[in-house]
């Protein structure tokens, strides 16, 4: 990461950073802040978003209050170095109002990847009484005839023109497939990274 000097700060005025927080698994844009060196340099050595509150004066470690921290995963610059992205780990709603974030895009933006993490903490925890857990008791050849199963009630529906019920098929096809790649070691990240090298 660059250091805080080598930031164009010339266009807000005050000298400080604009910063978007990006939740690293959903991609879900949560908010807008901002940053002096001092909110940056806390950034980078506790791991935790820290912004400076141009309303009290102060630093600001989201999170402190709410216990609904921003876990830093990725720090990028943009291409004119006058504006900070980071990818974090959102313990909780990032929003005073309890949303997930504070644009008020579909909270369903991004459920995918949520269910990717939901599905792998079953997996980490095994659950007692849960399905995805049962799954993965039964092992790879369990879940791939599920994937198999749900992938052609997929396709009927398909060909039957039955669009509501395309769609119902279709998230159970992806549920399973998610189970499947968990199972695998496997994440959304790796499928699109080798869709991304077959695009290029």
């Amino acid at each position: 990461m660059i250091p805080f000097s080598d930031f164009k700060l010339d266009k807000t005025g005050d000298g400080l950073l604009p910063v978007i927080i990006q939740d690293a698994r959903t991609l879900k844009v949560l908010m807008l802040g901002y940053m002096n060196e001092e909110a940056y340099d806390k950034t980078v050595a506790t791991g935790l978003v820290t912004f400076w509150s141009r309303s009290r004066q102060a630093l600001w470690t989201k999170g402190e209050t709410s216990g609904n921290y921003l876990h830093v995963v990725e720090m990028w610059a943009d291409c004119d170095a006058d504006t900070l992205l980071i990818q974090a780990r959102p313990d909780g709603p990032t929003c005073h109002r309890g949303t997930t974030a504070c644009f008020d895009t579909p909270e369903d933006e991004g459920f995918i990847r949520t269910l990717q993490g939901v599905v792998a903490d079953r997996h980490a925890k095994m659950p007692e009484g849960s399905y995805t857990t049962k799954l993965f008791i039964k092992g790879p050849k369990v879940i791939g005839k599920k994937v198999v199963e749900e992938a052609g009630e997929t396709v009927i529906e398909a060909v039957d023109g039955n669009r509501d019920r395309f769609v119902y098929e279709a998230s159970d096809l992806i549920y399973h497939l998610l189970v499947l790649l968990e199972q695998q070691s496997v994440t959304l990240a790796d499928l699109e990274h080798e869709l991304a090298l077959r695009h290029r």
